[in-house]
């Protein structure tokens, strides 16, 4: 059993030496995430989502890891023939004894906290559970089969049909845990408010969320104004030079100016303080309501500030985090109600 499992050590290595780069990288995805499903931010939920995007990146180290390298060895002289026989084990158990034995039952633990995960973590019913699992270990068996989808021109793992199997059984198991759990511990459903006193990690996310849109909206007018006006300079035999891409620069930055003012000013003016980040974290910007010219003076004061946080993130962000820490608000929160409210 030890000498089995030390095989994997170096997988899990860097798996875990992988983990902390992963884990900034969906930081703010999950945080998104949790906030939406929750209303709130949980540490008991942030601390099961990191686990399980380690889980993901073992999944990924652990079938595809090692690589082979130089010219020689199984994958890259001959490569390794697949199993698409059911039931094969049968024979492997009768012929290698309790290594065949161990290794069908890693096969199915391993996808074990797949399933848990997707019963307690992602509340998914058992039959979408089952196919995602299907899906994952057929993922898994493609890259193996076809080395790594071209990367190397044979297999340099072992595609097996059992392994499928295995693993879409231990998703099973995993998932019928994860309802014994929700029975014996059961999950509190996530209120379906809107937070009129958002927290400065949530207001983050929901910036964050509205820049992606503003920034992805921007990406692709960039992309239909270059190839429109290329288009357009080839139809009417002109030369596309210098000109031609200032033109389209500043294009560019009007539509993202244009983006900015509709995400952030327009929408939530439209939607009771909500933006769609805002929306999608349950939170809404303003913080009270207020009469007409108070609400546009807030509107006014609130713009100016993330405008300071986008062209001047290394001054604003500081400034606005310590404001928020001793203050508790933003400094446009203190635009005053009025007489009377809306």
């Amino acid at each position: 059993m030890g000498s089995f499992l030390a095989n994997y050590g170096d997988n899990l290595k860097i798996a875990l030496i992988l983990w902390p780069m992963a884990s900034a990288f969906f930081t703010l995805p999950i945080l998104a995430y949790l906030y939406h499903r929750d209303g709130r931010l949980r540490a008991s939920s942030a601390a099961a989502v990191y686990l399980a995007v380690l889980y993901v990146l073992g999944i990924g180290c652990f079938t595809l890891w090692p690589l082979p390298e130089g010219d020689l060895g199984p994958g890259i002289s001959y490569g390794v023939q697949p199993n698409f026989n059911p039931f094969a084990f049968v024979g492997d158990i009768a012929k290698d004894g309790l290594t065949a034995v161990l290794q069908l039952l890693f096969n199915v633990v391993f996808f074990v906290p797949l399933g848990f995960i997707a019963g307690r973590l992602l509340r998914i019913r058992m039959v979408p559970t089952v196919l995602l699992a299907l899906c994952v270990s057929a993922f898994v068996e493609l890259a193996q089969y076809t080395g790594l989808f071209g990367l190397y021109p044979f297999a340099y793992r072992c595609c097996d049909v059992d392994d499928l199997i295995a693993n879409t059984l231990g998703a099973w198991l995993g998932w019928l845990a994860a309802l014994l759990m929700n029975k014996a511990l059961p999950q509190k459903l996530a209120s379906q408010g809107v937070t009129r006193s958002p927290g400065l990690v949530r207001r983050c996310v929901a910036l964050w969320i509205d820049l992606s849109i503003v920034a992805a909206g921007t990406l692709f007018a960039t992309l239909a104004l270059l190839l429109g006006s290329q288009l357009f300079v080839r139809a009417v035999h002109l030369q596309w030079g210098p000109e031609s891409q200032d033109v389209v620069a500043a294009a560019s930055l009007v539509v993202a100016v244009a983006l900015f003012v509709a995400v952030e000013v327009l929408v939530p003016w439209l939607w009771k303080g909500k933006t769609p980040g805002g929306a999608f974290v349950r939170m809404t910007c303003e913080t009270r309501d207020r009469t007409a010219g108070f609400r546009a003076l807030f509107c006014l004061a609130r713009t100016a500030t993330l405008a300071a946080v986008v062209l001047l993130p290394w001054v604003a962000v500081p400034v606005l985090g310590v404001f928020y820490i001793v203050a508790r608000k933003m400094p446009h929160d203190y635009i005053p109600q009025g007489r009377a409210g809306i």
